[in-house]
């Protein structure tokens, strides 16, 4: 991660140089409104009861701020958070004296998952500019609501790394359309308080969230 983040200061470092070296002669900022699908494609090593996870998609409105440094070299923020139901599958729950194979509810937890993206633009012509991006994403977990099966459920927040494709589309000199798709790298550990099902009960787990993020909107350049 320290590489990582070194690497995309070296790109933003090579890009304000390039800045000053030529006239400005392309829109510095670019604003996007985009209706995004959080399509996750979880995974999970659960302690003690075992089974997978599950974790369902979502559609959520997401705002977006890229600057570029220079026609072609620009870093982009998004902003958006999310809602997502969790819950186990599989789990063999014989070991803490229940049923032999259930789901368990875990509830729903909120996603605030800022990314920064470091990109290239290409421009093939004047209607159409593709872009590819890599950059760091840092998901905070918050209002956990850990259901009516266990006493608590605990996230940690994690750093990941981001991968980006897309392409504006100018509908104007000012507006154009977006299509952007990013996955993002995504590892938590998770604790959940079992004590109510069995005294002392809890089980910790590694869970891949790993969401794709697809959308489509509208943006503003200035």
């Amino acid at each position: 991660m320290k590489k990582l983040l070194l690497t995309i200061a070296g790109l933003f470092a090579v890009g304000m140089s390039f800045t000053q070296a030529q006239t400005t002669d392309f829109n510095k900022w670019q604003v996007r409104l985009r209706g995004v699908a959080v399509i996750p494609t979880p995974s999970a090593d659960i302690a003690t009861i075992g089974g997978d996870v599950d974790i369902n998609t979502k559609f959520i409105p997401e705002l977006d701020f890229t600057y570029f440094f220079t026609k072609n070299i620009a870093a982009e923020l998004i902003l958006g958070t999310t809602k997502h139901n969790v819950n186990t599958t599989g789990s063999d729950l014989t070991a803490i004296g229940l049923g032999a194979s259930e789901d368990v509810d875990l509830g729903s937890v909120w996603l605030l998952p800022p990314t920064l993206t470091a990109q290239y633009h290409f421009y093939p012509g004047k209607l159409v500019k593709p872009y590819v991006g890599a950059g760091v994403n840092y998901t905070i977990f918050y209002n956990v609501d850990e259901g009516n099966t266990v006493k608590g459920v605990e996230y940690k927040n994690k750093f990941g790394f981001a991968t980006q494709i897309g392409t504006d589309i100018n509908i104007t000199d000012k507006f154009f359309l977006n299509v952007d798709a990013k996955y993002i790298f995504l590892k938590t550990d998770v604790d959940v308080d079992a004590s109510n099902l069995a005294a002392g009960l809890a089980i910790p787990a590694t869970v891949d969230i790993n969401p794709f993020l697809v959308g489509v909107g509208i943006g503003y350049k200035f």
